[in-house]
């Protein structure tokens, strides 16, 4: 019962917010568990974040180029497996 009005969301100070969003950013945590830290739904602490991140376009695309590069090496050592097991039944039919 937040401001005294049941069935009202909790208003947060831009302070608390911000320091919410740089929470969740700096130890990358997930949204549920930041959420429970600071005892705020998921949902809005993803909004936050999702609100910094439209306003802060270089950070969303550090975001996206570092999580290319995690798809990247993942996609690279799929290959070498395939090639390997490719390898392998070839040498077993001769």
């Amino acid at each position: 019962m937040a401001n005294g009005r049941p069935g009202r969301p909790k208003k947060y100070t831009d302070e608390f917010k911000a320091n919410a969003v740089d929470y969740v950013l700096s130890t990358g945590k997930s949204y549920a568990e930041a959420g429970a830290d600071m005892g705020v739904p998921k949902r809005t602490i993803a909004g936050w974040v999702q609100a910094r991140r439209l306003t802060e376009p270089e950070r969303a695309a550090a975001d996206e180029v570092r999580s290319l590069r995690r798809e990247n090496e993942r996609l690279r050592e799929e290959n070498e497996f395939l090639k390997k097991a490719a390898a392998f039944f070839a040498a077993s039919q001769r």
